[in-house]
């Protein structure tokens, strides 16, 4: 019997992306290292605008002119910083989703299309957003020593509430789901599904392409909401049956593992965290932005002061969001390698995503920023896996996608 070697067959699926490619992928990674950077720029510039334009202290005066009022004031302060800093951001966020991606072929829509849906998902961030902000101040107002501790827990409620509706409400919103019809593919992820406890009554396909041309799938929802979807883009680039068990399988795998919930527990401790330190860091933000118009931390008109601090908190927590999904993407990628034994099929999707995902980063760069182990990694671990374990059906070799 010929020996498997790992690392070869590592190398030999690595090999399957020309020098083009690869080279395009490290472009587009690094960049993107680069925009978490920019992107607080643009934050704290849009902070200082607001702060200094004194919109957000006029309407919560005018609101308040004769009486308190600070949940209406609240929430209409939060809606109108939402929408003003959707506006300055446009130019910002038309770079850099829909231009660049436009640039390295990752998007084939136009740009009326996604100024449209960014238009619609802004409208409803602005809304839920606004509705999260009104409990916070009134947290703040309330409980002014442990607000930030309360607050974690409200935050986590609205996500775990988002998480159950958006499989019903928003999704359908931007992307048309069909059942995937009766054949090869729909048997393989039913069979699957029942195999991995994977509820097997919701199998989606999507119309994903319309938006991204990023090879995907996803087990979205909680409860009984949860349902399998497979972007359209899997089959426009040829996903196999191997594929298709393979990525499924990973996907199935946040879903049994529940990795959402544990993803709340953990953002539960970070907000919490957050909080906190928006609460130490107030004043003195407030006072390098001279806002003089604005009062203590429960104003609401502070809420730029709110918002530029928890982006400069974001950006020094990179790594460890970073760290918390990579692990149990790396999770994900064990459950599907036990239950769908696909190592060549999950390594040939893989090898697809490296168009985004720079294939091999060095160890800092990918605990830095990579929020999925590097493509070379996940394929190596599916290779060991291989050499352990027999294949399904005789297995293959890797060969140009």
């Amino acid at each position: 019997m010929t020996h498997f070697d790992p690392a070869a067959a590592t190398a030999a699926w690595l090999a399957t992306l020309s020098p083009q490619e690869t080279a395009r992928a490290v472009a587009y990674t690094h960049g993107s290292h680069w925009l978490i950077l920019w992107g607080f720029l643009v934050s704290a510039l849009v902070a200082w605008i607001i702060v200094r334009t004194n919109l957000l202290v006029s309407l919560r005066s005018r609101i308040e002119r004769r009486r308190r009022r600070p949940v209406l004031a609240s929430f209409c302060v939060a809606l109108l910083y939402s929408v003003v800093s959707w506006l300055l951001t446009l130019p910002w966020a038309a770079y850099q989703g829909w231009w660049r991606e436009k640039q390295y072929g990752l998007t084939s829509q136009a740009f009326g299309g996604w100024l449209g849906e960014a238009a619609i998902g802004a409208a409803i961030g602005a809304v839920v957003g606004s509705l999260l902000l009104v409990a916070i101040y009134a947290l703040i107002r309330r409980a002014r020593r442990f607000w930030w501790m309360w607050a974690s827990g409200v935050t986590a409620a609205f996500i775990v509430i988002g998480l159950v509706l958006s499989p019903l409400v928003i999704e359908p919103i931007f992307n048309t789901y069909t059942p995937a019809p009766n054949g090869p593919v729909r048997d393989a992820v039913v069979a699957l599904a029942k195999e991995t406890g994977t509820p097997s009554d919701k199998i989606f396909i999507y119309n994903g392409s319309k938006q991204s041309d990023r090879y995907t799938a996803n087990v979205s929802g909680l409860f009984g909401s949860a349902r399998v979807a497979m972007s359209d883009t899997m089959f426009k680039k040829g996903a196999d049956l191997a594929e298709v068990r393979g990525v499924v399988g990973h996907e199935m795998g946040h879903y049994a593992h529940v990795h959402v919930l544990w993803t709340v527990a953990i953002l539960i401790v970070l907000s919490a965290l957050a909080f906190w330190l928006t609460d130490r860091l107030y004043p003195l933000v407030r006072r390098l932005l001279r806002a003089d118009r604005v009062g203590d931390i429960a104003d609401p008109a502070g809420l730029p002061i709110l918002a530029l601090i928890l982006a400069f908190l974001g950006v020094l927590g990179t790594p460890v969001l970073a760290t918390m999904t990579r692990t149990m993407e790396a999770d994900a990628d064990h459950f599907s390698l036990v239950h769908a034994n696909e190592p060549d099929g999950l390594s040939r999707a893989l090898i697809k995503t490296a168009e985004y995902r720079a294939p091999s980063p060095s160890a800092i760069e990918e605990f830095l920023f990579y929020d999925h182990p590097s493509v070379e990694n996940r394929i190596r671990r599916a290779m060991e896996w291989k050499a352990t374990h027999p294949p399904r059906d005789g297995g293959e070799q890797p060969t140009r996608p």
